[in-house]
């Protein structure tokens, strides 16, 4: 009888929704390629909205992924990024950091709330 190493109470990550967007005049085929798709851009083609504009909704389960996009068959960190990484060859991977929703929640509802220190009791963070 063969064991399954994964325990079957663990419930599986919850898929978190995640939208990709880039604007370019003049691209013709825009996709996405990262460690949540094994560097695959064709597993990841992006939609064109007209007027140069690009999107592609997807499920990734949290964590974090880099991942470059890939513009007529050049790849390019994504310039919408806040964070990258240096990549094996000399150039840089976009960071994506996919919150759980619950997590995402708390970060959402915690950027609104007021902070207090010494000087002032109501401030909020912009």
């Amino acid at each position: 009888m063969k064991h399954n190493h994964q325990h079957d109470n663990a419930p599986a990550p919850q898929l978190v929704p995640v939208r990709f967007e880039f604007t370019h005049p003049t691209a013709k085929t825009v996709c996405v390629a990262g460690t949540f798709n094994h560097w695959q851009p064709e597993t990841k083609t992006l939609h064109s909205s007209g007027a140069g504009s690009w999107w592609k909704e997807t499920l990734l389960a949290p964590g974090t992924y880099e991942y470059c996009l890939v513009v007529d068959g050049q790849w390019m960190p994504d310039p919408q990024a806040r964070e990258s990484v240096p990549n094996p060859f000399g150039g840089r991977n976009s960071i994506l950091i996919v919150a759980d929703s619950a997590e995402a929640k708390h970060l959402a509802d915690a950027e609104n709330l007021p902070l207090k220190n010494e000087n002032q009791t109501k401030t909020k963070i912009l």
